[in-house]
Order: structure tokens, then sequence, then C-alpha cells
């Protein structure tokens, strides 16, 4: 119980790190890529999803084997956004750099697998 809860926690945190500075780098992405301003519903939605999600984490560590169920969902979430970029990174679609993300998300995501199974569920 407590490697769900320490695992939940640190990915709820470690997400809301990475995620929340990207508000404020619209320049910087725009850079390298189409500027965010043209596709906003896009960019900013990411975010709002994804950072959504990293409070959910924060909630299944809080009470792991009240929210074991969502570890599924929270499994789904990483090792799919880890097979998109396996799949795009292959089709040439994604460089090298752009493909990195997929590293911890997919560690997280093997964590997560770990965590539930660890996990006993509740009685009553």
């Amino acid at each position: 119980m407590t490697f769900a809860k320490y695992t939940f926690i640190g990915a709820g945190i470690w997400g809301l790190a990475v995620l929340l500075p990207f508000y404020a780098l619209v320049d910087i992405t725009g850079r390298q890529y189409a500027p965010p301003t043209d596709y906003p519903q896009f960019f900013w939605g990411f975010f709002a999803v994804a950072i959504a999600w990293q409070v959910a984490f924060l909630m299944i560590g809080s009470d792991p084997a009240r929210f074991r169920p969502l570890m599924i969902l929270g499994i789904i979430e990483k090792l799919g956004f880890v097979a998109t970029l396996i799949v795009l990174f292959a089709a040439g679609r994604l460089s090298f750099l752009d493909f990195q993300p997929a590293l911890p998300d997919g560690i997280l995501g093997v964590l997560f697998v770990v965590a539930f199974a660890a996990t006993r569920r509740r009685t009553a």
C-alpha cells in the first residue's frame, strides 16, 4: 500500500511540476512548431486534461485501496501515451527529441501496474 501511495503521489507532483510551466512557455513551444495560438484548443486543452490526471494521481495516492479501480485508468493514460509516441516515432512522424517523454511516462506506467498488483482490494 505504501508503494502505491508514494508512486501515485510522486507521479502527481512530477506531472504538475512538468506540465504547469507550459502555460507560460507558449513562445518557446512556438519556435519549433506552429505557434500554439494557431491551435489553442489542442494546446491548452491537452494541458488542462493532463493536469486533471495529475490531480487524480494525487487522489489515488491519498487512499490507494479506495481508488484502486482508478489505477487502471492511470495505467491506460500513461501507457496509451507511450504507445502513441512509439507508433508515431516508428512511422517517422516524431523526432527523437519529441519521443523522449515516452521514457518517464513508460516508467510511471510500469510502476502503476506494479502498484495496482501490490494494492489489495478493499473488502466491504
